[in-house]
């Protein structure tokens, strides 16, 4: 009886001295998940795309309540995720590709028959998305936002240069979009037909990671 005694007093105290095991921690959400808010993970080095919302147009207009300037159809990005930390914070990312199908522009300004070509310059841009849905776009330290839009006019083509000192959009998790609305741009170089000030106006849906949506945490 003493030994059955002793020998359960042993296992007592063994078992009170063995550390409690503590649960897993959760992994933290990240600003961006795929499928869902707070779902898969979007991972460093994953390819964003994105064009126009269905039904609208990138416009670049001469004034922020105007009318008049060019209008495209088709556009996309594509960005290179480069950072996606935990939420609440600021994912990073490399603005690698900014196009549009000249094939699906028009202007209405007055001596000009044509869009030829859109062209972003001064690529990669860094962008960021916070959880609060705002997106900044950053060109290199030194350079802008750059865009070359050509038009074709009765007098031959025609470059027009304009540029901004960096973008402001949001994001939405309603339709998975990023949009940007009236962001200024200077004219700095092109003829009279190119108008001073661009105000550049556009909503890209969905935003996709391989085919999978992404939203904002």
């Amino acid at each position: 009886m003493r030994t059955r005694t002793l020998l359960t007093l042993t296992a007592a105290v063994a078992a009170l001295s063995l550390p409690a095991a503590l649960p897993a921690a959760a992994a933290a959400t990240p600003v961006l998940t795929t499928g869902s808010a707070g779902g898969t993970p979007v991972a460093v080095g994953d390819t964003l795309t994105a064009s126009l919302a269905s039904g609208t147009s990138a416009t670049f207009h001469s004034s922020a309540t105007g009318s008049t300037g060019v209008s495209c159809t088709a556009s996309q990005f594509t960005v290179t995720v480069t950072d996606n930390p935990p939420a609440p914070g600021t994912a990073t990312e490399s603005l690698t590709a900014h196009t549009f199908d000249s094939s699906t522009c028009t202007s209405n300004v007055t001596g000009v028959l044509g869009v030829t070509g859109i062209r972003v310059d001064n690529l990669p841009y860094t962008t960021t998305v916070s959880s609060d849905g705002t997106v900044t776009v950053t060109p290199p330290s030194g350079s802008a936002v750059r865009t070359t839009v050509t038009l074709r006019t009765l007098l031959g083509s025609v470059n027009c240069v304009y540029q901004a000192p960096g973008l402001t959009g949001t994001a939405g998790n309603a339709t998975n979009s990023i949009a940007f609305t009236d962001q200024h741009f200077t004219k700095v170089s092109g003829s009279s037909l190119c108008f001073a000030n661009g105000y550049f106006t556009a909503t890209y849906a969905p935003v996709t990671d391989g085919g999978a949506t992404v939203f904002v945490n």
